[in-house]
């Protein structure tokens, strides 16, 4: 059982610490900014890259799966989002609840929910589909949501978002797809450096948000209790989620292959998405505080399922020796 960071939500932490006493300054500031677009870009532009269509169109078919996956992350989350607002132990700033929010109308993380499925014995070409397909309507549907449940609109009007999202996000996540029959082997190959880079992407975003949040005095806003109040939030979140899931799996008659997708693919929070996303849609110096979240949701759920999968797969090892015991006997 793994309860410690990995090794990259710490890089997460010491950018944030990084940011907090060595924020960008001056003309660095513009540089930063021009960065951090491009590196968004190509963000979008690998993700779109490493999609197969191939594997999409092999799980296309569980549509009954599909449909629950997208109703846990787009109306189940965001609904125990607002809820939450009646459960508030501490005095908690409202850009840090709009941040709790941010996070629940986010859609799910494709790399880790596959991994979770396929190392826990699930349907993996459902969980590609269905975690892709979340990502994509993401771009869409979360940006609304935003302005649904948090009447954020920005410092430009909600259209001029919207423009910006399609240009950032879905235009070089489209080319990038539409690139794959010329760099998809290449792709495949070099999948541990298109993971560092996408982590490269995401980690230089922190920064220029969180040199942002600290000039702008973020941790003066932030104190202990509302740390503690985060954690605390996400572990009863994630565990709702992960219990109304299976519970839903069962009674729905999915197999157990289906529900293990279910459960994973369902109650994911995408960090590759959000951040970026938050970029586009606040004003610059809240960004910081309202990815705060969702960056402790990351761990918290990296950790939950990571021991929920071993548990997926210990009873599945199990069942398989029971039945080849009882065939060896026959």
């Amino acid at each position: 059982m793994r309860f410690l960071p990995d090794r990259f939500t710490l890089t997460l932490l010491a950018t944030v610490l990084l940011a907090s006493f060595l924020p960008a300054r001056g003309e660095f500031v513009g540089w930063l900014n021009v960065l951090t677009v491009a590196a968004i870009a190509l963000l979008f532009f690998m993700h779109g890259a490493k999609l197969s269509r191939e594997a999409i169109l092999a799980g296309s078919n569980n549509w009954r799966l599909h449909l629950w996956v997208m109703f846990s992350t787009f109306i189940i989350f965001p609904a125990l989002g607002v809820l939450f607002k009646w459960w508030s132990p501490i005095d908690v700033s409202p850009e840090l609840y709009s941040g709790f929010i941010y996070l629940c109308i986010l859609p799910a993380t494709v790399q880790s929910a596959i991994a979770f499925t396929s190392l826990a014995g699930g349907n993996v070409a459902a969980a590609v589909c269905s975690a892709s397909a979340s990502s994509l309507l993401g771009i869409f549907v979360s940006p609304l949501l935003v302005g649904l449940l948090m009447n954020v609109h920005g410092e430009t009007g909600s259209l001029q978002q919207v423009g910006s999202i399609v240009l950032q996000l879905l235009v070089p996540f489209v080319a990038g797809h539409l690139s794959r029959p010329l760099i998809g082997k290449w792709i495949e190959r070099n999948r541990k450096l298109i993971g560092k880079t996408d982590q490269t992407s995401i980690l230089l975003v922190v920064y220029a948000a969180f040199s942002e949040a600290v000039t702008h005095g973020i941790w003066h806003q932030v104190g202990m209790g509302s740390l503690v109040f985060i954690v605390a939030g996400s572990i009863v979140l994630l565990t709702i989620v992960l219990v109304v899931n299976t519970y839903m799996a069962r009674w729905m008659g999915f197999s157990k292959a289906d529900e293990i997708t279910i459960v994973f693919c369902g109650s994911k929070k995408s960090l590759a998405n959000g951040i970026p996303m938050a970029n586009i849609l606040f004003p610059a110096s809240t960004v910081g505080i309202m990815v705060l979240p969702l960056m402790m949701f990351h761990q918290v759920q990296l950790m939950t399922c990571a021991v929920l999968a071993r548990r997926y797969q210990k009873k599945q090892q199990e069942k398989q020796g029971a039945l080849n015991a009882e065939a060896s006997r026959g």
